[in-house]
């Protein structure tokens, strides 16, 4: 790729809204949840159920009732029987990881004359999937694509296996072990392997002190004890959501994660139709930009997202022109 004398050009982007954004329009969460039907769902969240001055909630400040909201909502809209994780392990929000999906499948909706690929020809990879396995459920729930979850941690693997395992899932969900802490597509793509997309939630702190930072402002947010979580070191957090080291923090943080894919994807760039991570820093942005153009990727997105008051975003990027990705999908019908 020639550069001009001030450096790369940064491939064009969509830029992140500024305004919050509502959540996809496919998105099964849209106003408040229907408590009554959840618990009738799964009557363990109703001990989990608080009075506000809005009326009956959740109490998120207690991860027992995530767990089992999460249960709750996987159970009665995504048909997931069986679900959990072991204590202290990332509890994820579904309606901002399905937001995500959703995302997604539009990105390959406008390579495949607008309508989104469905079924187990669409194989995503999701980089540290965790114990949770939460993409690799609610993508195949919504549009039938076949997964390859990946983790370094083999305990999570494990709990995530008897999910998959509980829910007879096994050929369209597969688990792969990282063996290489360095590494994040080496030693999990095969060669000759081809993936629609990959998708990625990644670690966004830079140390376990600044992880246990985070969770004592989340615990103010959340009108709970910050003295309840440790000043460094990160033993012993209970934050609502959970998380254990590898799921929060690395050595620079998301910013480096983010390089360091970036880098590899370039590796992979004929095996993959699109790349993509979700961003949590808008300040990292720039950085990814200049990052993209000098692996040379022909075209990044940056799509916005929200949950509440929480502003997000997720960016994609492709070494495949407009004509390739579209022949991609003329290939993959035939």
């Amino acid at each position: 790729m020639k550069s001009s004398p001030s450096g790369p050009r940064p491939p064009q982007a969509r830029k992140t809204l500024p305004a919050p954004t509502p959540l996809h329009p496919r998105n099964r969460h849209q106003g408040r949840y229907d408590l009554a039907r959840l618990v009738a769902t799964n009557p363990s969240l109703r001990p989990h159920l608080v009075r506000t001055p809005a009326g009956e909630s959740i109490d998120f400040g207690n991860p027992q009732a995530v767990r089992e909201l999460n249960r709750a909502l996987l159970a009665a809209d995504y048909g997931i029987a069986s679900w959990d994780i072991p204590a202290g392990y990332l509890c994820p929000p579904v309606p901002g990881r399905a937001d995500y999906l959703h995302g997604l499948a539009d990105l390959l909706a406008a390579d495949n004359g607008g309508e989104i690929p469905r079924g187990a020809s669409v194989r995503v990879l999701d980089v540290g999937t965790g114990a949770n396995v939460i993409y690799p459920l609610l993508g195949h729930a919504e549009y039938g694509w076949r997964f390859v979850g990946s983790d370094i941690d083999a305990a999570a693997l494990k709990a995530a296996t008897a999910t998959v395992q509980a829910n007879s899932l096994q050929k369209m969900i597969e688990l792969r072990q990282q063996h290489a802490a360095a590494s994040l597509f080496k030693g999990v793509v095969q060669p000759g392997e081809h993936f629609a997309l990959t998708l990625c939630n990644p670690p966004f702190h830079t140390s376990a002190a600044e992880a246990a930072q985070g969770t004592r402002r989340k615990l103010r947010n959340l009108g709970g004890d910050p003295k309840s979580a440790p000043a460094r070191g990160g033993k012993g957090l209970t934050l609502n959501f959970g998380g254990q080291a590898n799921e929060l923090w690395c050595p620079g943080g998301e910013a480096a994660f983010l390089r360091r894919m970036i880098g590899e994807s370039a590796e992979l760039q004929t095996q993959v139709l699109w790349f993509s991570s979700l961003v949590a820093r808008s300040e990292h942005l720039p950085d990814i930009r200049r990052q993209l153009a000098k692996v040379g990727a022909v075209e990044v997105r940056e799509v916005p997202m929200a949950q509440g008051n929480k502003q997000s975003r997720f960016v994609a990027w492709s070494f495949h022109d407009a004509g390739a990705r579209t022949e991609w999908w003329r290939v993959a019908a035939n």
